[in-house]
């Protein structure tokens, strides 16, 4: 039987006003936050830009395109859990109109529906070019699109803190329950290891409220040599019996090959190897270093975001650590391709402030709040009046949007599961703050017009 994927399925479940009589509501709605949101959104550049199409053949789907993108952005609207977003869209007409769906008596019973849509569409996102889409529909309530500032911030993943007997045992214990299936469905004999003695030892290391460094060597030590000789027994059964493995099985050997490498050196040398791995659930991740006073360190995607009257956009996004510094020039480009508008006034912390950034500023006539060097020079207390200016613009408006995204609009940590599916939450939770914010532009004109 051919398996048709979800983005095949056609759409029958839409709303009609005229015949359920639900013009009340919607006028109701569109007062709403929601409704302002729903106005800002171009949805159908949006499904055409993420390539999802409306199929009129195949089995029923319950979302229409425009639906899909909508509930990714109510998820980030509403803050939810996936089960909990759907338990709220069956019974809120708002949301469901919101959705391009009307449930009627019916209800959705599959929650993992959310996750599946999100698979779907991170397999199409483009960043910029959907970026440039929504600026062009936004740039009416957009002023001054020459006066830019940035920044960058980490949006964390949902993660366990690492440590290195942490990584090593969960990197132990995936082997040995693997081996484990995998004899009992060769029925073979299980081989010989030190897999329970370790088990009850590491146990007993978690639960200590104080991990000494006495007790930290003989533990790593031991957890090292344990996931070697897992690891070999592994490529002996593979290599003698005949036996076909998933794909999702050989990443995860060779991710772990990797972390008994890293975890090796790091033992042996007391350096930290070159793209550290923290997580074999989530391989992509590396530590970033923050310097912050509570957080150090953190573990998710790194994101340089340029602002234009308020509303962010995001110019690079690395789960590998980078200095922002050096994204100046490409942050006053992205912006300028954006816009299509020379930028005039750039804004931007210390960091940025390097001699390279300075002459660049300076040749192509860039007022930015960076620091002065040497004497002073004409209008200095203008340009110092100017300085303020532009440095409160990015120390409250951008750094406090920073705040805003991960409180309120589900960015605090990113629970997505894979690579393509964080960088679409990260990008939804951004832009339905945008989207709201454009929206009450949107209505506030209205108001003066009428």
């Amino acid at each position: 039987m051919k398996v048709q994927k979800i983005s095949q399925f056609q759409h029958h479940l839409a709303f009609n006003f005229l015949d359920n009589n639900f013009e009340v509501f919607h006028s109701r709605f569109l007062k709403s936050d929601l409704g302002k949101i729903y106005q800002a959104i171009p949805w159908g550049t949006m499904a055409k830009s993420l390539k999802i199409k409306k199929h009129s053949k195949g089995p029923d789907t319950i979302f229409s395109p425009q639906g899909k993108i909508a509930l990714m952005i109510l998820k980030h609207y509403t803050g939810v859990s996936d089960r909990k977003l759907i338990e709220q869209l069956n019974g809120n007409i708002e949301y469901q109109y919101f959705c391009d769906i009307y449930l009627g008596t019916n209800r959705i019973e599959n929650y993992k529906i959310v996750s599946q849509i999100r698979t779907e569409l991170s397999k199409h996102l483009h960043i910029d070019d959907l970026q440039k889409v929504m600026y062009q529909h936004w740039k009416d309530y957009i002023a001054n699109p020459s006066h830019i500032v940035m920044d960058a911030t980490c949006y964390e993943s949902e993660l366990r803190y690492p440590t290195n007997q942490k990584l090593l045992w969960e990197s132990v214990d995936w082997l040995y329950q693997e081996m484990k299936l995998i004899c009992k469905a060769l029925k073979i004999k299980l081989p010989r290891t030190k897999y329970n003695k370790w088990k009850i030892k590491y146990i007993s290391y978690s639960k200590m409220r104080k991990k000494t460094k006495k007790k930290k060597i003989p533990l790593t030590r031991a957890l090292l040599h344990l996931l070697n000789k897992l690891n070999g027994l592994l490529d002996e059964i593979e290599k003698n019996k005949n036996i076909e493995f998933t794909e999702r099985y050989h990443q995860r050997r060779a991710i772990i090959r990797k972390i008994y490498l890293q975890q090796k050196e790091l033992f042996e040398t007391g350096k930290s190897p070159k793209n550290r791995i923290v997580s074999i659930h989530k391989s992509y991740i590396r530590p970033i270093v923050r310097g912050k006073e509570k957080k150090p360190v953190e573990f998710g995607a790194k994101v340089n975001k340029v602002q234009i009257d308020g509303i962010n956009f995001i110019e690079h996004l690395n789960f590998n650590a980078f200095n922002e510094g050096v994204r100046f020039i490409s942050s006053i480009y992205f912006a300028q391709s954006l816009t299509g508008i020379k930028t005039r006034i750039a804004g931007a912390d210390a960091i940025y402030a390097t001699n390279k950034n300075r002459v660049f500023a300076t040749s192509n006539q860039i007022l930015t709040d960076f620091k002065p060097k040497g004497k002073q020079g004409k209008h200095h207390k203008e340009k110092k009046q100017a300085r303020k200016i532009i440095q409160k613009e990015r120390a409250t408006r951008l750094e406090g949007s920073f705040g805003k995204e991960k409180e309120y609009y589900h960015l605090k940590k990113v629970k997505a599961r894979t690579k393509k599916n964080e960088i679409l939450w990260i990008f939804f939770g951004i832009h339905t703050a945008n989207a709201l914010e454009i929206g009450r532009r949107m209505t506030k004109k209205q108001q003066l017009v009428a």
